[in-house]
């Protein structure tokens, strides 16, 4: 079923267009900018574990967001209804900030006409008991593929949500946008030890892709090859060395290390490490690295932003110079820039600001199979877990969940514990090699900033950072 913000903000809620518009025209004829969000979700998910279906939900939601900003201040009221009396309860709040002086109104987001995702609900495709049946087939097939298979645990979500928002002077702007995502995870054992894997899929999309039969099945593959290979592993070794990233999801230490401090309102308040770099190198040569939320399907695509503005593909560092920051619109004109449709917010209930969307790395020249032979004595990290980030310092700490030992030029066993501790900004600086052979992640990122969780994509080809520092279990 295709649905339509017409159908959903006016036809179901008794709201009047005419009357909403009014309403913004007069809610924010004092401000520089704002807009009202609406928007109308439906979601549900699946929880299988210990050999059978542990939860089920499904959650409707609506509401809105009204905002006014003036200068640099924001004043912000929300309500999870869509009525017009409590939006004129809501314009209550924003007093404050509109009795400030004006400093000059802001033009409008253009327009765009590209579609990056279908504007079909997941939810639709098929019955509620036949995606927890389709659970039990996966558990089933996971303890089938190996004898030391103790636990499974998978997951299903699906989502869609059609927002619109509204502008003074009639301008709206709408989207409908479906989600999902699907990861299994398996414990294997061996007498008294234990280690697991996982593996996760999702994006923009209907289900229809990631529940045919050979998409999740190579999905617990995989899941099941990386327990095992954990299994197997010895303890990480400590210390400064030559550190190897594989492509695809590493580039989630991209996001975290470097994406942050990349994005406007950092900049702006001169927060971030690359605060006043505008031109100069940051990276080694070679180093490319963009933020592009126009790729279809993608799990941090987005057809427009948040604020209305459609998103672009932004060159953050060029060939290892900055060329520029994510920006929402209010650090965009306190900047003096323009918008690069990066204004996102969690739901109607939070305030939009700088966020990426799809961040990664480019392709370089150098083969895969010869970055590892150039390193005599090194780790092979290929994925990662948790992490934690200083936006100013740039300083970070990342475990790694699948890793191996690179002695000469070879790949060794596989080790458990490592951490790569460095700094975000001198790491750039420290890449030797490149490879040619980019990989984005499966779509299963998620990105936290200031309370407020959004779906986002990473990715780089094969890397080579010379003198990181490892953290490891050896004694």
């Amino acid at each position: 079923m295709t649905f339509t913000p017409q159908d959903l903000f006016y036809t179901q809620t008794g709201l009047d267009r005419g009357e909403v518009t009014a309403f913004v025209d007069e809610a924010l004829a004092r401000s520089d900018d704002g807009e009202l969000y609406m928007e109308f979700g439906q979601s549900e998910s699946f929880a299988f574990d210990d050999g059978r279906l542990k939860a089920a939900t499904y959650d409707t939601t609506q509401g809105f967001g009204l905002r006014a900003v003036q200068g640099e201040a924001t004043a912000f009221g929300q309500a999870a209804e869509l009525t017009l009396d409590a939006m004129r309860r809501a314009a209550g709040a924003l007093g404050p900030v509109q009795d400030l002086a004006p400093k000059g109104s802001s033009p409008a987001p253009p327009r765009t006409n590209h579609r990056l995702y279908t504007a079909e609900s997941p939810l639709e495709e098929s019955s509620f008991a036949s995606k927890a049946r389709l659970l039990e087939e996966i558990d089933a097939y996971a303890r089938a593929r190996d004898p030391r298979v103790r636990q499974v645990s998978v997951s299903l979500v699906g989502s869609w949500r059609a927002i619109e928002i509204v502008r003074p002077g009639g301008e709206v702007y709408n989207d409908v946008r479906p989600l999902v995502r699907l990861n299994v995870s398996i414990v294997v054992g061996d007498k008294d030890r234990q280690e697991s894997g996982s593996h996760g899929t999702g994006g923009r999309e209907l289900y229809e892709r990631f529940l045919a039969p050979e998409a999740w099945q190579a999905g617990v593959d995989e899941a099941l090859r990386q327990a095992l290979v954990n299994l197997e592993s010895v303890p990480a070794p400590a210390g400064e060395m030559t550190v190897v990233l594989g492509p695809g999801w590493p580039g989630i230490l991209l996001h975290e290390a470097i994406g942050h401090g990349l994005e406007g309102d950092f900049n702006r308040k001169k927060q971030s490490a690359f605060s006043g770099l505008l031109g100069q190198r940051v990276a080694a040569p070679g180093v490319t690295v963009v933020d592009d939320g126009t790729i279809e399907d993608r799990r941090g695509s987005l057809s427009i932003d948040d604020e209305g503005t459609p998103t672009g593909r932004t060159v953050l560092i060029e060939d290892g110079i900055l060329r520029g920051y994510l920006q929402d619109r209010m650090n965009a004109r306190l900047m003096g820039v323009a918008p690069t449709g990066n204004g996102r917010r969690e739901s109607f209930a939070h305030a939009p600001m700088p966020r990426m969307t799809n961040t990664y790395m480019l392709a370089g020249a150098a083969d895969p199979e010869e970055i590892v032979r150039s390193v005599k004595k090194g780790l092979y990290a290929v994925s990662f877990g948790g992490g934690q980030v200083d936006i100013v310092s740039g300083k970070f700490v990342f475990s790694c969940t699948e890793a191996y030992l690179i002695e000469n030029g070879r790949l060794g066993a596989p080790v458990k514990g490592a951490t790569l501790i460095g700094n975000g900004p001198d790491v750039l600086t420290r890449v030797e090699m490149v490879g040619n052979d980019l990989k984005l992640d499966p779509g299963i990122g998620t990105c936290g900033k200031s309370g407020q969780s959004v779906p986002v994509g990473v990715g780089q080809p094969t890397i080579k950072i010379r003198g990181l520092t490892v953290g490891g279990t050896a004694a």
